[in-house]
């Protein structure tokens, strides 16, 4: 803060910054001052080396609106409702947590509700955020059939709905980006496990799955397909769906999970089975949450930027709320992807039978 600023009247710290002081500081009305903060229709006639003066002497003098005054004043709450499926879960928590990020760096409160795919909590909560004077909604992880009543931008939704603006995964480019890893280490004989139906990416993400392996000559076998139940959000989520898998005794040597978490549970299983990963089985993922770098092994996955994701949204809801961004049905994000320790080079596999039994799994590795 300069020394002229620490002079002017009500800038000390046992005082508030108010709109007063810093009209006083940049010698213009409170109204000016206030219509340039607020972004109002009144900023219209204000130049923009003027506003930009504004915003950089409040910036200076850490200005903090006064939330009622200004929901009072403006007759608007800066409230946006966030609906989600579950606020417990690593993917949920990162994509509210750029929300957050956005809002409170914007001066906005959000709400947020829990359905667990409810569609009478869904609705219930709708119209109780609508009644809490809500401006728009952010949903995540939710299929919305029909359109709300204010402006709503939806994180992984894929209904295509009048007036909601979908922020989506490249799932076709995420699912190559796995396969081919998966491929050029050898791989031919690959599970899956599928995410469970109630779940907003799990009918796109297998389609782009085995869009991509039909391109890549890949063959997906049925009984090496098992798909999650339950809305069990920890690692435990994988762990006897993979034990399904092993059981039935037909050989692989990687597998594809849903998400992190249901890989993180698969490895456990795999271990448990006296195998090794990547050596014996190798293991991908998908989301990178924060846990994925520290399972053992660290966990090969397909990374969606999902805090990024959050503010992306964040933004454009506030956008189309202030009037300043048009309408877009679709905001695409691209994947990356991550490789560590859990996926490595197929193993060498020979099938010997065993007189009088079955086909017996026998696997020999190069010499090191």
């Amino acid at each position: 803060m300069t020394s002229s600023a620490r002079k002017k009247p009500g800038l000390s710290d046992k005082n508030r910054v108010t709109l007063k002081t810093i009209a006083d500081h940049v010698g213009l009305t409170p109204g000016t001052v206030s219509a340039a903060l607020n972004n109002s229709a009144a900023a219209r006639s204000i130049p923009e080396h003027t506003k930009n003066r504004i915003l950089e002497a409040a910036q200076e003098l850490n200005y903090r609106p006064n939330f009622f005054a200004r929901t009072l004043r403006l007759r608007r709450t800066y409230t946006i409702g966030v609906i989600a499926e579950e606020i417990g879960d690593a993917y949920g928590a990162m994509v509210i947590s750029g929300i957050e990020e956005y809002l409170r760096k914007n001066d906005y409160f959000f709400l947020t509700v829990i359905h667990r795919h409810d569609p009478k909590l869904l609705q219930t909560y709708a119209q109780m955020l609508l009644t809490r004077g809500v401006e728009g909604f952010i949903t995540t992880d939710t299929s919305i059939k029909e359109k709300l009543a204010l402006p709503t931008v939806a994180v992984a939704g894929h209904e295509r709905v009048e007036g909601v603006t979908n922020i989506v995964l490249d799932h076709k480019r995420a699912a190559r980006l796995a396969l081919e890893h998966l491929r050029d280490l050898g791989h031919e004989e690959i599970a899956f496990i599928k995410g469970q139906p109630f779940s907003s990416d799990s009918g796109v993400r297998w389609s782009a799955i085995c869009e991509a392996a039909q391109e890549l000559g890949i063959r997906i076998r049925p009984e090496l397909i098992v798909q999650l139940e339950g809305t069990d959000s920890t690692p435990a989520i994988g762990y006897p769906f993979a034990k399904q898998l092993l059981a039935r005794k037909h050989p692989f040597t990687a597998l594809f999970a849903y998400n992190d978490i249901s890989a993180i549970g698969s490895i456990w299983a795999i271990h448990e089975a006296g195998l090794r990963v990547p050596q014996d089985i190798s293991v991908v993922g998908f989301d990178d949450i924060p846990g994925a770098a520290y399972a053992n092994p660290g966990l090969t996955t397909v990374r969606q930027p999902l805090i990024r994701m959050g503010q992306i949204a964040a933004q454009t809801v506030v956008d189309q709320i202030e009037g300043r961004g048009e309408y877009v049905p679709e905001i695409a994000i691209e994947p990356e992807f991550v490789v560590r320790e859990s996926t490595g080079p197929a193993p060498i596999r020979q099938l010997r039978s065993i007189a009088g039994g079955a086909p017996h799994l026998q696997q020999s590795y190069p010499a090191e």
